[in-house]
């Protein structure tokens, strides 16, 4: 299992974390928690080949936010990524 954690300035606005949520529906193989008062989404991902980096941070960047990856992004993760292309 992976961990990743990103930050998402504005997430804690209603309407966008209404449709962040909906985008997440997409991604039903990713379990999430947002820390609303912080704008943080807390990411656990059992396999990262059905998901990439780009991909997670592209839910962020579809509804008109800049995410931050806060620390190290997990080096299973970023080989998925990088195998993707």
């Amino acid at each position: 299992m992976f961990e990743l954690e990103i930050y998402a300035p504005g997430l804690r606005q209603d309407s966008t974390l209404m449709e962040f949520s909906s985008q997440m529906d997409f991604q039903p193989h990713v379990r999430y928690k947002v820390d609303t008062h912080h704008d943080l989404v807390y990411f656990e991902i059992d396999d990262p080949s059905l998901i990439s980096l780009d991909e997670l941070t592209a839910t962020f960047t579809s509804i008109g936010l800049a995410p931050r990856i806060v620390g190290q992004v997990p080096e299973g993760l970023a080989a998925a990524q990088d195998e993707r292309g």
